[in-house]
């Protein structure tokens, strides 16, 4: 096992193309953490920098105490797992799997037993003796990853190991994966644009966006306490909504721009009076209910039957609002209803920076939408 310290890291191709500035992370031993977040973030960036792939143009990187920005990828204890496997199509799986041991020089008995404690442990001890094209994609991933167990090494790294899988096989190997992890107890890094990898796998997420960390934290501390509009769009199936507003103090809540009001009771709302915001709802914690009881009045456009509920896609002025609901509303298209906000389920952020704002919790937003 290895913490992973990396301070003040940044990454600049060129004189001034600057794609990475200021990342600041420590990853303690043995923890599972997940970097998530688009396409061109720079998580797969960091992840090769901790691995010794790219080099890095500012800061320093330390596993196990020891600074690492000069040390070849081979002298930092680091196993990584790729996207596409990287597999010897000409050996053997059980050749693929001991390769390294091969190279170090480890004698040829001493290497099988090896190899086939480490097959026994992923489920591939009956495959060792085929090719990688006779395997499976989930059954490639495998080997690969036996290959990097069989290292021991000190941090396991992967890099969007699941992309190339289907659904269920991503499913079954995100189990494979974290029972791995809790068995050998190395320090973990995964790299994932996969909210659904990031939420089932992670200690801890850290969520980046355009080459920073935008929030660090378990996934129920993100997912409950997004720091910014991007983390509450970001996390969430289906993404959170968003309705602009104004916070009023002496209103008691937030003016929607449809003239209707969310309450926010309480004296913490001086502090922020005047303020424009964007209310976040998440789909699966607002309500749908028949028109005039006093709430969020919106259209709806269309349903999509999920089997264990409904997706109900409606119209707030023209704000699209997603509820996700188990009840089965008998609702038609173009029918008036209306939103119902339970209590302490709002987020607030100002639309300016995009930050959260964060109200006492005596003074959390506390009941549903009322016409002002």
């Amino acid at each position: 096992m290895a913490e992973i310290q990396i301070r003040g890291v940044g990454k600049t191709y060129g004189r001034d193309t600057a794609i990475m500035s200021g990342i600041d992370l420590t990853i303690d031993n043995g923890e599972f953490v997940v970097i998530l977040g688009p396409s061109g973030c720079g998580k797969s960036t960091l992840l090769r920098m901790i691995a010794g792939l790219e080099d890095i143009s500012a800061g320093e990187i330390a596993i196990a105490g020891q600074v690492v920005n000069r040390l070849e990828p081979r002298e930092r204890g680091c196993a990584m797992v790729f996207q596409n496997y990287a597999l010897y199509p000409h050996m053997t799986v059980a050749d693929n799997i001991g390769y390294a041991l091969k190279v170090a020089g480890v004698r040829k008995d001493v290497r099988m037993t090896r190899i086939k404690a480490v097959a026994d442990s992923v489920g591939l001890t009956e495959f060792l003796d085929r090719k990688p094209g006779q395997l499976s994609g989930g059954q490639r991933q495998r080997v690969a990853m036996a290959r990097a167990i069989i290292r021991e090494p000190k941090v396991f790294l992967f890099d969007e190991p699941l992309s190339n899988l289907d659904a269920k096989l991503r499913v079954q190997m995100r189990h494979e994966i974290r029972r791995i992890h809790n068995r050998i107890k190395a320090t973990s890094v995964f790299v994932t644009h996969d909210q659904h990898e990031g939420m089932t796998l992670a200690d801890r997420l850290v969520v980046m966006n355009k080459g920073t960390i935008e929030q660090v934290g378990t996934p129920s501390e993100v997912y409950a306490r997004p720091s910014s509009i991007y983390v509450g769009g970001f996390i969430g199936s289906p993404a959170m909504n968003f309705l602009p507003g104004e916070i009023s103090a002496a209103k008691g809540g937030v003016i929607l721009e449809s003239g209707t009001r969310i309450d926010l009771s309480g004296e913490g709302l001086r502090e922020f009076d005047g303020t424009i915001v964007q209310v976040g709802l998440r789909p699966e914690q607002i309500l749908l209910g028949p028109e005039g009881r006093g709430q969020i009045p919106a259209r709806l456009d269309f349903v999509e039957e999920l089997g264990s509920g409904r997706l109900y896609h409606l119209q707030v002025e023209d704000i699209p609002v997603c509820v996700l609901s188990a009840e089965k509303h008998d609702v038609s298209e173009g029918q008036l209803v209306s939103i119902v906000v339970p209590p302490l389920v709002p987020h607030l952020f100002d639309a300016a920076s995009t930050k959260r704002i964060e109200l006492d919790p005596v003074h959390a937003p506390v009941v549903a939408a009322a016409m002002a």
